[in-house]
């Protein structure tokens, strides 16, 4: 069954439509939310979470890509779980190692004025990604978007840990001048 069909689905309030998405995205979402929250049980419930929101958006919104948008909400809702679980224990969100990564690329502090940037900061990372290669983007796209090991990423990809470390840190260096040049404060 197409994305078309499952909208419809949902336009007709069918059951068959969380079925239908379970079978086209339940795997795919259960990675990315595992790969967040570290907890199966968790898991699961954003996944189901995330055909709850489904259910509530389509109607009216039509996604254009419901791959995309299904992902989407089950990062979201796994990372406001992540964060809601770290409160809870002051252990304080983004892992360490991962944050240390990429936080010298990325613009600091949480003010006012940093917020207004965030579309500015959302285009330009954007058009960044549009300047890498598919494999630099994906693995790129895997560790911070996805949250995945260097190793998972390894495996997944068919290539070496060294590879995945150094195109990690040459692309988080390209990012870095990139921002620079288009005059974003990091």
């Amino acid at each position: 069954m197409n994305d078309n069909d499952i909208i419809e689905l949902y336009n007709k309030r069918s059951e068959d439509a969380i079925k239908e998405t379970d079978k086209a995205y339940g795997r795919y979402c259960r990675s990315l939310t595992f790969a967040i929250l570290g907890n199966r049980e968790d898991s699961e419930e954003c996944v189901n979470d995330t055909y709850m929101r489904l259910w509530e958006l389509i109607p009216p919104k039509r996604p254009p890509r419901l791959g995309a948008f299904t992902a989407k909400i089950a990062r979201n809702l796994a990372l406001n779980r992540r964060e809601s679980l770290a409160a809870d224990k002051r252990g304080g969100g983004m892992s360490a190692v991962d944050y240390d990564e990429i936080s010298e690329c990325l613009p600091a502090g949480d003010t006012v004025e940093k917020k207004a940037d965030e579309n500015e900061l959302t285009a330009a990372l954007e058009r960044f990604l549009r300047t890498l290669g598919t494999e630099k983007r994906q693995i790129f796209l895997k560790r911070y978007w996805g949250f995945m090991s260097v190793s998972a990423i390894s495996s997944e990809m068919g290539i070496s840990v060294e590879k995945v470390k150094t195109t990690l840190h040459r692309t988080r260096e390209k990012l870095r001048k990139f921002l620079e040049k288009e005059g974003i404060d990091i």
